[in-house]
């Protein structure tokens, strides 16, 4: 060919005959890979999608483990799982605390729209089968704690709502609906209870001329787990929500990573011998990048203050999101530790609401060792209208850490809390009690942990940072 035919080709666009890279040298003839070639990258592409479908399917997994919890005790749609006794260790649930008395129920909307009472002076929300946020119920949704009856209505619902609901249109069937009952004057959380007993209904729209009688289930006496796995049952229940709701309830390029990996609605989940050894591996770095990130987050931003090892709650709001981009790592770590999302939880609402910090670590950067002894000196005044408090939880399962104690936590709640003089409170952590005070939450040799703090009803003086949650220090 005549030179005068050839336009000459600008740098970077071919590639060499070889290029070495982390995955060994590969070998192209004039840009095209050959065989061996090929299949390297395309047992890499398949991992490396497994890999993100894996920290994808971290928020539809947690709701359908709760919702797997759930339905042990009870058919949708008719019943209320109550932790009447309050939630104890034996749960194996993430991050649950011990002050309030939980109330679940899940709901499936495929048989059309569904009746919730939801009893007042409750604080609670809604999230769909993607764990995203759909309402706030109770002190913070739109019955503002006075009790109010919401209707949940299905995405395909085309018939007419009836007045006097407060309605909520889901983009999904299935719905995860939970609330808190607050302890009395006294640390009895049964008043409370017995309320939310008295007062709630739950089923079908169709059957509001007769309704059943909803179904109450205490859950505090019985083991329980609603923790994700993270070996192959991980990629089934990410099947079975990918298979229940319809696939405009979530986003195309969700959808697209699970189907890359044969996750896909409409079809069986069937993977053959290689893909299920890279399925089975993406699982694993997926859960240990999980931990990574949660444990060891690497935003300065995340943190409550400069050079401290406490981190906010949620980065980007409860959404995770931060100028309209999704901030990967926080939703990673939203999904990992805490399974559930609410914008109550992390927006500034003061004298309602919630907010929480998490330690990871000690003062010094180093992770909490069961053995050793620490010490947290609480400063006065802490900016809780209702209470505050702090747990202590299993670094493998995220629940509460199970020792001799009945409890692993201390609140302002407490009975027995002791203060010193000054109103300040000292919290010791460790194998064996301090000798002075009786404010200990016990730890375990061979164990490590994580501490969350949180204030009921925040004040000013926590978002203006006028007062500090002070270090977990060795003692």
């Amino acid at each position: 060919m005549s030179p005068a035919k050839i336009s000459p080709i600008p740098s970077g666009i071919a590639i060499p005959d070889e290029v070495r890279t982390r995955y060994g040298t590969l070998r192209f003839f004039d840009g095209m890979p050959d065989e061996a070639t090929a299949k390297t990258l395309f047992d890499n592409l398949d991992f490396q999608r497994a890999s993100q479908a894996y920290q994808l399917g971290l928020a539809p997994v947690a709701i359908a483990a709760m919702r797997d919890a759930l339905l042990e005790w009870g058919p949708a749609n008719g019943t209320l799982v109550i932790w009447e006794d309050l939630v104890y260790p034996r749960f194996i649930g993430p991050v649950y605390n011990t002050s309030t008395s939980y109330s679940y129920a899940w709901l499936d909307l495929h048989d059309g729209p569904v009746v919730v009472e939801v009893p007042a002076k409750v604080y609670g929300f809604v999230n769909d089968s993607w764990c995203r946020w759909v309402v706030d119920v109770g002190i913070t949704g739109p019955d503002e704690g006075r009790g109010g009856r919401y209707l949940f209505v299905p995405p395909d619902h085309t018939g007419e709502v009836p007045d006097g609901f407060l309605v909520v249109r889901s983009r999904t069937f299935g719905i995860w609906v939970g609330w808190r009952g607050f302890r009395d004057e006294h640390g009895d959380p049964h008043p409370a209870v017995e309320m939310i007993k008295a007062h709630t209904r739950i089923h079908l729209l169709s059957q509001a001329a007769d309704p059943p009688p909803t179904r109450f289930v205490n859950a505090s006496p019985a083991p329980m787990c609603a923790t994700a796995p993270a070996d192959d049952r991980f990629w089934e229940m990410l099947h079975e929500v990918v298979e229940f709701e319809p696939p405009e309830s979530a986003d195309p390029l969700t959808l697209g990573m699970f189907a890359s990996v044969g996750i896909q609605r409409g079809k069986p989940f069937n993977p053959d011998e290689r893909m299920r050894a890279i399925l089975s591996e993406a699982a694993t770095i997926g859960d240990a990048t999980a931990r990574a990130v949660t444990y060891r987050y690497r935003a300065p931003e995340a943190y409550c203050y400069p050079g401290s090892a406490w981190r906010l709650g949620i980065l980007g709001g409860y959404s995770c999101t931060e100028n309209g981009v999704l901030l990967l790592d926080s939703a990673t770590a939203l999904y990992f530790l805490v399974a559930g999302t609410s914008p109550s939880w992390d927006q500034k609402m003061v004298g309602t609401g919630s907010q929480y910090a998490v330690a990871n670590v000690d003062a010094t950067g180093a992770p909490f060792d069961g053995a050793r002894n620490y010490r947290l000196h609480v400063l006065p005044n802490v900016p809780a209208a209702n209470f505050w408090s702090i747990l202590v939880y299993d670094t493998q399962t995220r629940s509460m850490l199970q020792t001799d104690q009945q409890w692993p936590s201390v609140t302002s709640q407490d009975a027995d809390l002791t203060t010193n003089e000054d109103g300040s409170v000292d919290i010791y952590f460790g194998p064996e009690p301090p000798t002075e005070g009786r404010n200990w939450i016990q730890t375990l040799p061979g164990k490590g942990w994580f501490a969350m703090f949180r204030l009921y009803a925040p004040l000013e003086p926590w978002f203006d940072k006028t007062w500090r949650l002070s270090e977990i220090e060795s003692a």
